[in-house]
């Protein structure tokens, strides 16, 4: 299979590169998704068998007060990309994230739940899953949560970082929901892909994130113990920590769909033991 992927230092995108070296990945240089036309063109030029995007604006406080930008590149974009791919009958993974949820409530969200996202990051997000829909073609758009891996900004290295530097930090604890590797995500999304070729009728919403359901101070303390630091983690609220886009509580997914496809949730605290031995250099 002739794979296309948009996105290239990402970490979705560095960890496909490991399980799928010979797909072609496309930098901002070569396809920015500031502009949506040049995304398109680049499929048509490719004529791959399947292309999976993996950029995406993921500053999810900027994006307060850069809406109209981060709509282009995570919905003018992706609905670009889509065209094209409808346009040459190949299947599209687009990968959407747990913000277009209002984080109501204490059970996982089914794909089919009411979007309310709470933000423009959610917003753009969902405005993109409405173009990919749209598009009329193959597709598969993955909702997923709590990115982490040895690459680029994440919770993981972040606390990683300040664990070492301190000895105690204070962590949101009434936000739940799944850690989800990167590498994980890589492996759905080639599955995915690879499937739709076959089955095209498997089209839809899927959900994909780390079980169990977890805190993110919770999230926090597995980290230091993996680490072997001695940083302790102290409980507090989301309302003591204000960010300028508002937070999802609730960020379970019910991902029991994924079995059309073969896939189960994947173990966060086995992923997570890889991407810190990855960091020390020891995997």
């Amino acid at each position: 299979m002739t794979l296309l992927v948009f996105g290239q230092s990402g970490q979705v995108a560095r960890e496909l590169a490991r399980i799928a070296p010979r797909a072609a990945f496309l930098s901002r240089e070569q396809a920015d998704l500031r502009d949506p036309m040049a995304c398109h063109d680049a499929i048509l030029a490719h004529a791959p068998d399947a292309v999976i995007n993996a950029a995406a604006w993921t500053a999810v406080d900027r994006a307060e007060a850069e809406e109209d930008l981060a709509t282009i590149i995570n919905a003018e974009a992706p609905a670009a990309m889509a065209r094209a791919c409808a346009a040459q009958s190949i299947p599209f993974v687009q990968i959407s994230t747990d913000y277009v949820f209002d984080g109501a409530g204490d059970q996982p969200f089914t794909p089919e739940h009411p979007t309310a996202p709470l933000g423009a990051y959610g917003r753009s997000k969902l405005k993109g899953e409405a173009h990919v829909r749209a598009a009329g073609g193959t597709y598969a758009i993955l909702r997923t949560s709590w990115v982490f891996s040895a690459h680029g900004t994440n919770f993981v290295k972040t606390m990683l970082r300040l664990g070492a530097e301190r000895t105690r930090l204070t962590v949101v604890a009434d936000q739940i929901g799944g850690p989800t590797s990167a590498q994980a995500i890589a492996m759905a999304c080639l599955r995915i892909a690879t499937d739709l070729r076959a089955r095209p009728e498997l089209s839809g919403v899927y959900h994909f994130s780390g079980a169990p359901a977890t805190s993110w101070a919770d999230f926090a303390r597995t980290i230091m113990a993996e680490a072997a630091l001695s940083c302790q983690i102290e409980d507090i609220p989301s309302a003591a920590y204000p960010t300028p886009a508002p937070r999802p509580l609730n960020s379970r997914l019910d991902c029991a769909r994924l079995e059309r496809f073969g896939l189960a949730q994947p173990d966060w605290r086995t992923d997570l033991k890889t991407v810190i031995s990855e960091l020390k250099g020891t995997a």
